[in-house]
């Protein structure tokens, strides 16, 4: 018994309590099967995500991908694009560059989205509105009614990742007492706080574009896509919710897996409602891309 002694933090005994181990060391990394996994998901999203901005670009002067603002839906599917890339920032070992960028990248790129299809949702409300005589709607359902509610959300959200980048910045760390036998590098989100303000403003967008949406999804617009958009944004908010219990119960590589696993399932709702209905058309029915259809079937 007096031989007896306590094992450095970076060590565990043994079985037989004789002897001190090495802890490996242990990160979500590329190589990692589950860092696989998920990175061929993500590259599977950008290569879809490409084509469907090329189908885009390639019918640009056809009516529904003129409908609702096609400048929009090209910024949309650029910010998805982004956003299925920066899943990379997350895997790999934590640098200091990395742990600064991943948050407000992913927080920043997906209020891009969110704040396109905000902005497209209200192009439907307010060109209604604008319709009746003596609206005062009609001076607000201008062209630069939709960028500019696309780009004051996102400058909000600049804003708060800038305050939590000048105040307290994450940074790598080590987790040496979550695992037994395991040290974890990870990066520290710094503030805890700022980390759910970014999210919170996030699902704020999110939520304001549901509600609009439903809203006006049954209004006589020739191009209402308003149908897509409710039901995308009822799928981004339910990954969001969920994602943030499963979140706080996780640790390591699953927290990790769990953040990345949140933005491509979000990323896929908003791509998959808003987009695939289009591409349907364009693509497979192109007799139906007409504005005497269009009127008819939105």
């Amino acid at each position: 018994m007096d031989d007896c002694f306590r094992c450095p933090e970076d060590h565990y005994p043994s079985n037989g309590r004789n002897t001190c181990i090495p802890k490996n060391i242990t990160f979500l990394s590329y190589k990692d099967p589950l860092g696989i996994s998920l990175s061929a998901i993500a590259v599977s999203f950008v290569l879809i995500t490409i084509l469907v901005l090329q189908i885009f670009i390639k019918h640009k002067d056809t009516p529904i991908v003129k409908a609702n603002n096609r400048n929009l839906s090209y910024i949309l599917l650029i910010s998805l694009l982004l956003c299925f890339l920066s899943p990379f920032l997350f895997l790999g070992q934590p640098e200091e560059v990395r742990c600064l960028l991943r948050q407000p990248t992913f927080g920043i790129l997906f209020s891009v989205a969110v704040s396109c299809v905000l902005a497209k949702t209200m192009i439907v409300s307010l060109a209604f509105l604008a319709t009746k005589p003596g609206s005062w709607m009609n001076k607000w359902a201008g062209r630069r009614l939709p960028y500019s509610i696309a780009v004051s959300s996102c400058l909000i959200q600049a804003s708060i990742c800038i305050a939590w980048l000048a105040t307290s910045p994450p940074f790598p760390d080590v987790d040496m007492h979550s695992a037994h036998e395991e040290i974890i590098l990870q990066c520290n989100e710094g503030s805890v706080t700022m980390f759910y303000c970014v999210l919170s403003y996030m699902g704020f967008l999110a939520l304001a574009s549901f509600i609009v949406a439903f809203l006006v999804r049954k209004l006589p617009d020739r191009f209402n896509e308003a149908k897509f958009i409710t039901f995308s944004m009822l799928a981004f908010c339910s990954v969001w919710i969920s994602f943030v219990p499963t979140y706080l119960s996780a640790t390591g590589k699953a927290m990790v897996a769990v953040e990345i696993f949140s933005i491509l399932t979000s990323g896929a709702s908003l791509l998959g409602c808003i987009f695939f209905p289009k591409c349907y058309i364009i693509v497979l029915r192109p007799g139906l891309n007409n504005r005497k259809h269009l009127l008819r079937q939105f």
